[in-house]
């Protein structure tokens, strides 16, 4: 079994990755906002534990073992959300902490019976894909609204941010997931973005069209 800390630690790696290959402590330690020294001192626990590679000033990387256990916690975080807002009818932008607690539950027979009762869903509240049991997910294909040409769009399958304060953003303005969007303008004094939702046109910032995915 691994401590709370070490799962976080797994996870954020896992997550940096994703993006970057090979990650650093600086990295890290800016994801889990604590101190460099203090990743350092737990990424050599996580090396003794054969969880992590890691060489001081070279980068960290996930062993094949590693990897197994940090997707194992993202599939509980992910099944925990989509509990939580399709039975229990919390909003898409409430879930994220909850789930970050419930995500150390570690009974596999828990989660996979969660699984089992919800039908086996493929992604959660936020568009992102769920790990099956032995931990094999499709990778999302989508891109930002930001990548968009005008006169292209897509439905909206994801969200980069997954702070309270964006999906109530988007939750106010209807761009939530599954909804229909096109990009109509796009405004050259600072990129903003004009959107098309059915009869209405929507302005949002470069920072949102950013973080908005859609699926072509």
């Amino acid at each position: 079994m691994y401590t709370l800390t070490e799962e976080n630690y797994l996870k954020a790696i896992y997550k940096l990755s994703v993006h970057t290959g090979n990650v650093s402590t600086n990295q890290i330690a800016a994801l889990l906002a604590t101190k460099a020294s203090s990743v350092t001192d737990m990424l050599r626990k996580l090396a003794d534990k054969l969880l992590i590679n890691y060489t001081r000033y070279q980068g960290v990387s996930l062993t094949q073992t590693g990897e197994k256990v940090a997707v194992n916690i993202i599939r509980r975080h992910r099944l925990w959300e989509y509990f939580l807002v399709e039975k229990l009818n919390f909003k898409w932008d409430e879930v994220h902490d909850m789930a970050e607690e419930m995500e150390h539950i570690s009974s596999t027979e828990l989660i996979d019976r969660l699984d089992e009762f919800m039908g086996f869903p493929a992604r959660d509240p936020h568009g992102d894909p769920i790990p099956d049991c032995n931990g094999n997910f499709k990778i999302n294909d989508l891109k930002p609204v930001s990548a968009i040409p005008v006169h292209s769009g897509g439905i909206i399958s994801g969200v980069r941010d997954h702070s309270s304060a964006f999906l109530q953003y988007l939750e106010k303005q209807e761009l939530t997931i599954g909804k229909k969007i096109t990009v109509k303008e796009i405004i050259s004094y600072d990129n903003a973005v004009v959107l098309q939702m059915g009869n209405k046109n929507l302005h949002i910032s470069r920072d949102v069209a950013n973080n908005l995915l859609i699926a072509l």
